[in-house]
């Protein structure tokens, strides 16, 4: 019999989820969607084929924790012969205390919902899984994950906002986020390249929710994203960052409410607000609309700008990691991103770039530039499994 872990990330309208043994080798991967209209679960195996899809009526009163119950009980019944010894959580926001995955606790999850307003689109959901969870299956072990853990490394001056320091005081300052994200692909790249990975690196988090992460030595050392996940990059539908003045003008001149502004910032902006289009990278890449080629070269612009603003802080720059959805499919996005840091000595190798393989540079450049593909849920049972099994029982269950 084999242990096996139940990966969790619950978002606003979903719940992703994965089944992967204590060994690594995954079992399943999948998502529930649309909660909150007409869910829809599906998952496929390690293979990529189909294993399960169901649906629930249009206009069902279906919560993520009403969801939760088949989904544990579809989980358990797929495992077979094996047994699910816990539950791993992406959870966004772990703030200053939690620096490393924990083994969740009615205590640690009291302190979990004070960070709420600090992530008040992922956090509640987030929790809300676990506290489902934990009615549901009392006696199964639940880990937190936390994105903001990776960033605990960044220098002081790094975590300062310029506001008075009463705010820093208050827990007001940069966090960091896609932590899990940057942890796995530093992990890849010293496998890949250990003399580069041990030197000057930036990651490029390009998805739905952008953002770039400066490594040295694996560890990070300043990134994009600060108080929140709205911070740096242009994204899907978010700003990044944004003059202050915009929201001043906002609340004063246009009289929007707070939430009303919020709205906005999330849900409207970023290349759905400037194509008019779509959020979706893969439609405004197919389009002709002159709308679209701004918002494609805008997000490209600014993560250009974003990228060499980072190399100030590591003081030069060895090598570039595109991962995340855009990162790893969206050539033309690299491709653009990459000529406007023409002046770094990057040169892209446009058949590799265009067929996505693992080292797009040309061999002469002095910055080499790679697509990575992330695997947020991989590091999430890794740290599920550290915590759970101690090192001797782990070494038995992968020895021949």
């Amino acid at each position: 019999m084999t242990a096996a872990i139940l990966v969790v990330n619950a978002g606003s309208s979903s719940l992703k989820f994965a089944l992967i043994e204590t060994t690594g080798k995954r079992l399943a991967v999948g998502e529930i969607e649309r909660i909150g209209e007409a869910p829809h679960l599906s998952a496929k195996d390690h293979t990529n084929q189909p294993i399960i899809e169901r649906d629930w009526p249009a206009g069902a009163t279906l919560s993520h924790e009403d969801l939760l119950e088949p989904l544990l009980n579809w989980a358990e019944t797929h495992l077979q012969g094996d047994r699910l010894i816990g539950v791993g959580h992406r959870i966004v926001h772990g703030g200053t205390r939690y620096a490393a995955p924990v083994r969740l606790t009615h205590a640690i999850l009291t302190a979990l919902d004070a960070l709420v307003p600090f992530a008040p689109l992922h956090q509640p959901h987030n929790l809300a899984a676990i506290r489902a969870i934990a009615a549901l299956r009392p006696d199964l072990p639940q880990i937190g994950c936390f994105d903001t853990s990776f960033h605990h490394t960044m220098p002081d001056i790094a975590t300062r906002l310029p506001l008075p320091a009463s705010y820093h005081r208050a827990g007001v300052r940069r966090y960091g986020f896609h932590g899990l994200s940057y942890e796995y692909i530093a992990k890849q790249f010293a496998k890949l390249d250990p003399q580069r990975a041990a030197g000057r690196v930036i990651a490029a988090h390009l998805g739905n929710g952008a953002s770039v992460c400066a490594l040295r030595a694996g560890q990070s050392i300043e990134t994009s994203m600060g108080f929140t996940a709205l911070d740096g990059l242009m994204m899907g539908t978010r700003t990044g960052s944004l003059d202050p003045g915009v929201v001043l003008h906002m609340l004063e001149q246009e009289q929007r409410s707070a939430s009303a502004i919020s709205h906005l910032l999330y849900n409207r902006s970023g290349l759905l607000g400037v194509s008019e289009e779509s959020s979706d990278m893969r439609v405004l890449l197919a389009s002709t609309r002159p709308q679209a080629k701004r918002a494609v070269a805008l997000f490209c612009h600014i993560a250009a700008r974003e990228i060499a603003a980072l190399t100030t802080s590591l003081g030069g720059l060895d090598a570039l990691i595109f991962t995340a959805g855009i990162g790893e499919h969206a050539a033309p996005v690299r491709a653009a991103i990459c000529a406007n840091l023409a002046h770094f000595g990057i040169t892209l190798d446009a058949t590799a770039n265009n067929h996505n393989t693992l080292l797009i540079s040309r061999p002469t450049t002095p910055v080499s530039v790679w697509v990575i593909p992330t695997n947020e849920e991989a590091m999430i049972a890794q740290h599920t499994t550290t915590l759970l099994i101690p090192e001797g029982a782990k070494q038995s269950q992968i020895s021949p």
